[in-house]
């Protein structure tokens, strides 16, 4: 064989020692190696499991949150709004209240101005019919000449109230 190679050429011993060689490490390796490789593997695969599926756990919970967080912000908006209805409640029954007692406190004013004022108004008039008759007396003394007694001096005022329109006075409108 002209042009062959020693490297290319089939050589039995050479072969026979090379399966010899090839199956003492396949089994050293099987026997020792490849067992702990696979076990690795295993373990590497079945913690990559379990962290998809707290993963996925997670990540379910994180949806479950979620959703219960929103349904308790709807929940809150709903109480707000109804805090805010009920506030407004009690601002406008407040207020109304305020204005009841208001007007109540005018009216009772109003009466009682009303009432003090008829009541000077009976005073005056009293007043007045006092000094007219007080006037009349003296007139009367100073016409006749003469002191008149009690029962004199109480006909002559009788006589001149009587004859004196005080109607007019007190029927005058209260403003």
């Amino acid at each position: 064989m002209v042009g062959t190679s020693p490297l290319i050429a089939p050589l039995p011993g050479l072969m026979i020692w090379t399966l010899v060689t090839f199956g003492l490490t396949y089994w050293v390796l099987k026997r020792f190696a490849f067992g702990r490789i696979q076990a690795a593997i295993d373990e590497r695969r079945e913690r990559i499991r379990r962290s998809i599926e707290e993963a996925e756990r997670a990540r379910d919970e994180a949806r479950k949150l979620l959703e219960e967080h929103r349904a308790l912000i709807g929940q809150a908006r709903g109480q707000a709004e109804e805090i805010l209805a009920e506030a407004r409640k009690v601002a406008d029954s407040q207020r109304q209240r305020v204005k009841e007692e208001t007007e109540a406190d005018r009216q009772r004013r109003l009466e009682e101005t009303k009432r003090q004022i008829e009541a000077e108004t009976h005073r005056a008039l009293e007043q007045i019919r006092a000094e007219v008759a007080e006037l009349t007396l003296v007139a009367t003394a100073k016409v006749t000449g003469k002191v008149l007694d009690d029962a004199d001096h109480r006909r002559l005022i009788e006589d001149a109230i009587k004859d004196l329109d005080f109607s007019a006075l007190e029927q005058e409108p209260v403003r």
